[in-house]
C-alpha cells in the first residue's frame, strides 16, 4: 500500500490547492456564527457556481454528461483539498453524490440532458426520499405507493429524515407499485418535483437545535412515466446504486470533525480532580489513547478504500467498517470530552467556547449518524456476512408477498 500521489496526482493536487488559495480565502475559517438558511443557500449556490467554472464539479462523471471525465483519485484529492476550508458544498452533497448519478446511470437521454447540467451549476438542489417512519434501513419495507395512472403515476405516503428537502427542487423518491409481490420485487423508482401539488415538507427540530431533516407528506402526487427510473419493480436494484454512492459518502469521518488532537488540547487545559493538568492522569491519558487508535484504523481503512480505488477498483463491503467505527468513535470521544470540561461543557450560547461547542455538535450529531446511511445494526449485519462470511441473518419475510407478510 503506496499512500504517497503519483507525479499525475500530485500535479492535480498542487492545482487544486492553488485554486482554492486563490478562491476560498474567506472560508479558511468558520463562520463565527452560523448562517442562516437564506444566507447558506445562497452562498452554497455562489460556491458551486464557481467550481463548476473551474471544473471541479462532476469530477469523475463521463464528459457527456457535463463532468470532466477522470478518476476517483482526482475527485478523492479535490476533496481532501477542499476539507482545508470551511466553503459551503453540503447542500449539494446528497445531489450530486447520490441522486444525480442515480438519474444518469437509470434515466434516459432526455431526462439526463434535462436535469444533469442544472444540477452540476447549482441552480437546482436534490434530495433523497428513502427513509419511512415503518421502513429505515430496512428500505425495502416502504408502504409509500405509486399507482399508474395513464402516462401518469399517483404517489401517496410519507417519507421522513429527508435532509436539505425544504431547499430542494427535486428528489428521487422509492415507492411500491406493486404489493403482491416479495418486498424487493414491488418498488419503483421516480424523479419527482418538490414543489408540485400534493408535496408537503415538515421541518423536524433536531437537538442540536438544527432543523436539517423533513418529514415529506405525499398526497395524490402527479409524476410523468417519463420521470421514471428504471423498469418497474425494479427499483430495489435503482436504489441500490444510490446506496452505494451514500455508503462510501458517509463512511469516512465527517469533515472538520474532532480528533484526538482535540482531547489533548482540552486535557492540557482543565485540572484533575486530584490535582495537576488532567492530561497527566492515566485514566485520561488511556483515553487519550485509545481515540488515537481508533482514528488511526478509520484512517488505515480508508487508504485500502482508496487504493483500491487507485487500481480503479470499487471499494467492497469493508468499507462499512470505516462507518461504524467512525460513529462510535466521535459519540464517545466527545461524551468523554464534555465530562472532562466539567460544568463548561454544558455552556453554549453565543458566549461560549468556540471549541467546547464544537464537541457538543459532535456529541449531538453523533447520534444521527449511527443511524444515516444504514443503522450500527445493518452494517454489523452486512460486515458479518460479506466481509466475514458468517451465515446469513433469519429473514422470515423474504420471499411472502409484501402485503402477506405486512
Amino acid at each position: 500500500m503506496d499512500f504517497n500521489d503519483t507525479p499525475q496526482e500530485a500535479e492535480y493536487r498542487a492545482k487544486a490547492r492553488a485554486w482554492l488559495e486563490d478562491n476560498a480565502a474567506e472560508y479558511r475559517e468558520p463562520p463565527e456564527t452560523a448562517w442562516k438558511l437564506d444566507e447558506f443557500i445562497q452562498r452554497s449556490k455562489a460556491w458551486q457556481a464557481k467550481k463548476f467554472a473551474a471544473g471541479y464539479t462532476g469530477i469523475t462523471w463521463p464528459k457527456a454528461f457535463g463532468g470532466q471525465g477522470l478518476g476517483p483519485m482526482q475527485s478523492i484529492i479535490y476533496g481532501q483539498e477542499e476539507s482545508r476550508f470551511h466553503a459551503p458544498s453540503g447542500l449539494y452533497s446528497i445531489g450530486l453524490g447520490m441522486c444525480i448519478p442515480t438519474v444518469f446511470t437509470h434515466g434516459s437521454a432526455e431526462i439526463a440532458e434535462r436535469y444533469v447540467p442544472k444540477a452540476l451549476v447549482g441552480d437546482e438542489v436534490w434530495c433523497q426520499l428513502f427513509s419511512e417512519p415503518s421502513a429505515g434501513s430496512d428500505l425495502a419495507g416502504i408502504r409509500t405507493r405509486a399507482v399508474q395512472d395513464g402516462d401518469e403515476w399517483v404517489i401517496d405516503g410519507q417519507k421522513v429524515w429527508t435532509s436539505f428537502a425544504h431547499a430542494s427542487d427535486y428528489g428521487i423518491v422509492v415507492t411500491r407499485t406493486d404489493p403482491s409481490v416479495p418486498k424487493h420485487k414491488g418498488l419503483t423508482m421516480f424523479i419527482v418535483d418538490m414543489k408540485a401539488p400534493g408535496v408537503e415538507v415538515r421541518g423536524i427540530k433536531q437537538m442540536s437545535g438544527g432543523s436539517d431533516f423533513n418529514e415529506v407528506f405525499f398526497t395524490g402526487v402527479r409524476v410523468k412515466d417519463t420521470h421514471r427510473l428504471g423498469d418497474v419493480g425494479n427499483g430495489w436494484k435503482v436504489a441500490l446504486t444510490t446506496l452505494m454512492h451514500e455508503r462510501l459518502a458517509v463512511g469516512g469521518k465527517p469533515r472538520h470533525a474532532p480528533g484526538y488532537e482535540t482531547l489533548m488540547k482540552l486535557a492540557r487545559g482543565v485540572e484533575a480532580p486530584v490535582g495537576g493538568p488532567a492530561i497527566e492522569a492515566g485514566d485520561v491519558r488511556q483515553r487519550i489513547a485509545q481515540s488515537y487508535i481508533n482514528d488511526q484504523g478509520i484512517k488505515l481503512t480508508q487508504m485500502r478504500a482508496l487504493s483500491a480505488l487507485s487500481r480503479g477498483q470499487m471499494p467492497g463491503p469493508e468499507q462499512s467498517i470505516s462507518k461504524v467505527v467512525v460513529a462510535k468513535t466521535m459519540q464517545e470521544m466527545a461524551s468523554f470530552a464534555l465530562d472532562l470540561a466539567g460544568g463548561d461543557g454544558f455552556v453554549t450560547g453565543a458566549d461560549g467556547d468556540p471549541e467546547l461547542a464544537k464537541l457538543q455538535g459532535s456529541y449531538l450529531g453523533a447520534a444521527g449518524l449511527r443511524i444515516a446511511g444504514g443503522t450500527d445494526e445493518i452494517l454489523r449485519n452486512i460486515i458479518a456476512e460479506r466481509v466475514l462470511g458468517l451465515p446469513g441473518d433469519l429473514r422470515p419475510d423474504k420471499d411472502k408477498p409484501f402485503n402477506a407478510a405486512a
